[in-house]
């Protein structure tokens, strides 16, 4: 862009323009006209030619034809129009300054009797023209930006085929900040920024000099950027599907292509060392379980690994590009050319086939190589000028068969745990066994969390039989986790086995051998074997219904369910219509008679999940008889609702807005759907009682898990810290209200049978609308865990929330509890002095006391230790939010030691 202080140099030529009054250049405005190179707008020849262009016109001799002016200010308009580095408004400003000019050194253009209005119309119509090009010609000017809402306009390649911005993603209300197919109906997505952050309706990209792309959400944090770069002078969406930052020059400081998300496109390499990662689902762009990596040796492998700590596991596919007796035949560069042919490039210039040669003119169809969101790498294409219901078709693939070629016992397998695998055509589908259901119902393949509580519990040893049956599932296998072989056996023999064993949760009978294994279950798949069978074990009475809260009927057959309910809606009819009447006149008698008061008539809640009376939660727990814990608003008591284990909170009556509470609670937490809270599944509001009815937790709280008789392991603690800290990012910034818990200690975080942490208690949760900051409200929290904003009549915000997780990351890490008043040692009173001493010294160890698994892991350690000491910090305007928390654990971010 041109200098700001030199815009007022124009307006002489503009006002001489509009006036029709010769305005002669001076040597001062050819400076100006080309200052936009010296921001790094153009290169030298650029600079020189349109120097030479304006001598043409203006400082030689007047015997030139006009004609031959004519043709040099065409030449000079062209220049600056075909610019891909010009900024709209500069390329306005330029035309207008060089059709001015011509006013003047072009004398006989008034032959042609053309006013000054008839010129500005005639000049006004040539920049629009030029103004609509250049919006479409892929360039991006520094300041430019684009706001995540439903009608936004992206920034398009110049033939229409790519887009740049933000895709809205189906059925949610965030958004993806995307490059897509933007002619393709579906508008499928080809690139977003690493882990696949979504962020809400209101949130920001720009092209900025000093940052390059920054995205940030609508309270203005910042979410991504494009690197540390700087120096930017515009950006290009090229019709190869890549974005690129240039700096002056044309030099490229930053490209899309250069950070795969998880496809590849034609004219895209891969450098060794390079990689990209699966989505976790269709729905959900974070960095899944699956990982295509080009490896320094030369190999080309897809494998799977640890989405917490990036620990990747074996291999389930080896391209054999790597040659240890000659390091000149291993692979260099994953190559995808331009025809749709992609190869292995060798150090020797040899290829080594991907895909078929001459599969499909690239002319005639989009391609891509995708990464998929169930570990299966495959290459698509789909036609330029498709016909109705057109989809993407399938060239290659690999694994053959992703099902059977992950044999790692060190991870789930090609589904999650308890999963099982089957393969069909090209595409393998993921499907919990009978007995069980998806721990995330987003995630298809994701793990399976049994509907029986474990055989070995509280209960005691069990009577084989007389307790326990089977689920017997044909041609289906889990290769691993067998604690037992017994060979030779018999299908009986297995069985019983199984029975007698508060070990066993599964029996694997195959051809006189009999396998016994515990959950969870990993690398689930259907084999083709029909002499295999799998028996999986419950407790009788615990067998489980579809329905989630086991209402009765649903386990009769269908047809006697239809004729029974075909008579019995025949013959009730009459008498419906008989006791509505009586209800109704029952009614008005009785309130017409007795005054209104709140505690009589309440308010419904406006929630759709199912009402439960008092009485059926009386027999639920069986009189309230066995207490799970006690909070500030209420007592936990466990309980059965048809053959589901429910977890029951009764508020305390006594409470003066307790009815306050509880509506707060019903309809907060009914709107939420997040793996890393409690689910909601009922209530009651019933006269004074108010009851809440939740899923049932089976280990409890993390108080007992960090605080019991044995340390929990470093994977298991560090794997907690993020699941709590995406449930509050969630409560934070994901949902439609605003919620801030204001209690997070570890007596509110629960952990389901896979040890997954859940936020719970959301009594004592305050809503912000999205457009408020802060909320008014008394103290509320427990000691220990309360930011110092409780006791200053300062406004709460969100921070507190991330004050309490601080100290309870702190305790995760430790083992220790927040305050132990108990202690001689006044050092240890305090852990979050504690930590910070122990952090300065360089101490860890004695943090962590002598935890050999964390300590082995010492750049996590310290980076959770210094997140949880960024969290606790007394001015809340210092502390990150709940999403950089996140990032910063899960390693998106790096921490500065």
């Amino acid at each position: 862009m041109v200098r700001a202080s030199s815009s007022s140099n124009w307006l002489p030529a503009i006002n001489a323009y509009y006036l029709g009054v010769p305005f002669p250049i001076e040597k001062a405005h050819i400076r100006n006209i080309t200052a936009f190179n010296d921001n790094g707008n153009g290169g030298v020849d650029t600079k020189e030619k349109s120097k030479e262009m304006v001598k043409n016109c203006h400082y030689k001799e007047r015997n030139h034809k006009d004609q031959s002016l004519f043709s040099a200010h065409k030449r000079l308009v062209a220049l600056f129009v075909d610019s891909k580095s010009l900024s709209v408004d500069l390329k306005a400003t330029i035309l207008l300054f060089i059709t001015s000019s011509f006013h003047h050194c072009c004398p006989s253009l008034h032959q042609f009797h053309m006013a000054p209005a008839q010129l500005l119309l005639v000049f006004l119509t040539i920049v629009l023209r030029f103004v609509s090009a250049q919006q479409n010609d892929g360039s991006v000017s520094v300041g430019a930006s684009l706001t995540a809402t439903s009608n936004l306009k992206p920034w398009l390649s110049s033939s229409g085929e790519f887009a740049f911005g933000f895709q809205q993603v189906k059925g949610t209300d965030n958004f993806l900040l995307s490059i897509w197919y933007d002619k393709i109906p579906d508008k499928t997505i080809i690139w977003y920024p690493e882990e696949g952050r979504m962020v809400p309706t209101g949130s920001k990209v720009e092209l900025l000099r000093e940052s390059g792309l920054v995205l940030t959400d609508p309270q203005g944090t910042e979410v991504w950027r494009s690197g540390s770069i700087s120096g930017v002078a515009s950006g290009f969406m090229n019709d190869t599907g890549n974005f690129v930052v240039f700096g002056g020059n044309s030099r490229k400081l930053w490209g899309s292509y250069d950070f795969p998300a998880n496809t590849l496109l034609p004219t895209q390499v891969m450098e060794r060392g390079g990689g990209m990662n699966s989505t976790i689902s269709d729905a959900n762009f974070s960095g899944g379980r699956f990982q295509l990596r080009l490896l320094p040796d030369g190999n080309l492998v897809l494998n799977t690994r640890d989405t917490l700590s990036g620990n990747t596991y074996d291999a389930y596919y080896i391209s054999g590009t790597y040659d240890d007796s000659n390091s000149t035949n291993s692979g260099k560069q994953v190559i995808f050319d331009a025809t749709g042919y992609m190869y292995i490039l060798r150090r020797n210039g040899q290829r080594f086939d991907l895909t078929p040669r001459g599969s499909l003119p690239s002319g005639d169809y989009y391609h891509r190589a995708t990464l998929d969101s169930d570990g299966v790498f495959r290459q698509y294409y789909f036609p330029k000028n498709p016909t109705s219901n057109t989809t993407w078709k399938v060239i290659w693939f690999v694994p053959d068969n992703i099902c059977v070629d992950i044999n790692d016992d060190s991870n789930t397998g090609a589904c999650g745990f308890n999963n099982v695998c089957s393969f069909d055509g090209n595409q393998p589908n993921c499907e919990c066994p009978q007995g069980f259901s998806l721990l995330d119902p987003n995630n298809p393949s994701g793990d399976c969390k049994p509907h029986f509580t474990p055989t070995c519990d509280e209960v005691g040893s069990n009577n084989g039989e007389d307790m326990f049956d089977f689920i017997e599932l044909d041609n289906t296998d889990w290769p691993f986790s067998d604690y037992v072989h017994m060979n030779p056996s018999n299908e009986n023999t297995c069985k019983s086995s199984c029975l007698e064993d508060c070990f066993c949760a599964v029996a694997i009978y195959r051809d006189t051998q009999c396998w016994k294994k515990k959950l969870p279950l990993s690398n689930g798949r259907k084999v083709a074997s029909a002499n295999v069978k799998a028996f999986i074990k419950y407790r009788i009475g615990d067998q489980p219904l579809k329905n989630p809260l086991g209402l009765p009927g649903k386990n009769k057959d269908r047809r006697t369910l239809i004729v029974v309910g075909s008579v019995l809606l025949g013959t009730s009819v009459f008498v419906i219509f008989v006791l509505t009447g009586v209800i109704c006149v029952g009614f008005f008698v009785i309130y017409k008679k007795k005054p209104i008061n709140t505690y009589s008539i309440r308010k419904a809640v406006e929630t759709n999940l199912p009402s439960f009376t008092y009485q059926e939660l009386v027999e639920a727990t069986d009189g309230f008889k066995d207490e799970l814990g006690k909070g500030g608003f209420g007592i936990v008591y466990k309980g059965v609702i048809g053959k589901k284990i429910v977890a029951v909170k009764k508020l305390n009556t006594v409470v003066h807005d307790s009815d306050k509470e509880f509506k707060t609670e019903v309809d907060t937490i009914a709107k939420t759907h997040h793996k890393n809270l409690v689910q909601l599944l009922g209530y009651c509001d019933e006269g004074d009682q108010r009851l809440l009815v939740y899923e049932y937790m089976s280990n409890g709280t993390l108080a007992m898990f960090l605080f019991g008789d044995s340390r929990p392991t470093w994977r298991q603690r560090s794997h907690i810290a993020v699941g709590i800290a995406k449930g509050l990012a969630y409560l934070h910034e994901e949902c439609s209200t605003q919620i801030i818990h204001c209690d997070i200690k570890p007596q509110n975080i629960l952990l389901d049978d896979y040890f997954n942490a859940k936020i719970s208690d959301f009594g004592m949760a305050k809503l912000l609308m999205l457009n408020q900051s802060h909320t008014n409200t008394g103290i509320r929290g427990t000691k220990g865990y309360l930011a110092p904003e409780w006791f200053r009549n300062t406004p709460v915000t969100v921070k507190v929330d991330v004050y309490s997780f601080g100290v309870l990351l702190l305790e995760i890490i430790s083992c220790r509890k927040s305050l132990v008043f108990e202690s001689d040692d006044e050092g240890m009173v305090v852990l979050t002095d504690l930590a910070w001493d122990c952090y300065q010294e360089g101490r860890l160890e004695a943090f962590v006391e002598n935890d050999m698994e964390a300590l082995n892991d010492h750049k996590k350690l310290a980076t959770f230790v210094m997140v949880g000491l960024w969290c606790v910090q007394e001015n809340s305007s210092l502390r990150p939010t709940m999403r950089k928390v996140n990032q910063m654990l899960e390693g998106g971010i790096e921490v500065d030691f």
